[in-house]
């Protein structure tokens, strides 16, 4: 990977953080719990590109980088499924 390769790279990383960021926050409150569950979707995605990455035989970095990945989605997915599950019991009748 060369050094224009990364600049690029860091450089789309950058513009879809502050695009996410605008996107977001532009989201009513009654829209959050859809929300949550397609980025729990696209999380999974993350983790099948995690695993693919971090099993391929390229650079010890590449390997690196894929295992976090796949920590962090991982997380997301388990804490969105928490909170989900936080939400929907706030709205049982209690007994």
């Amino acid at each position: 990977m060369t050094a224009d390769t990364l600049l690029i790279l860091l450089y789309i990383l950058v513009l879809a953080g502050f695009i996410g960021f605008e996107l977001i926050s532009k989201v009513p409150p009654t829209l959050h719990t859809p929300l949550l569950s397609a980025t729990n979707a696209i999380a999974g995605i993350t983790i099948v590109g995690a695993l693919l990455s971090s099993g391929s035989l390229g650079w010890p970095t590449s390997k690196i980088l894929g295992l976090t990945a796949l920590f962090l989605a991982t997380l997301n997915v388990v804490s969105g499924y928490v909170v989900t599950d936080r939400m929907l019991q706030m709205f049982k009748k209690k007994k």
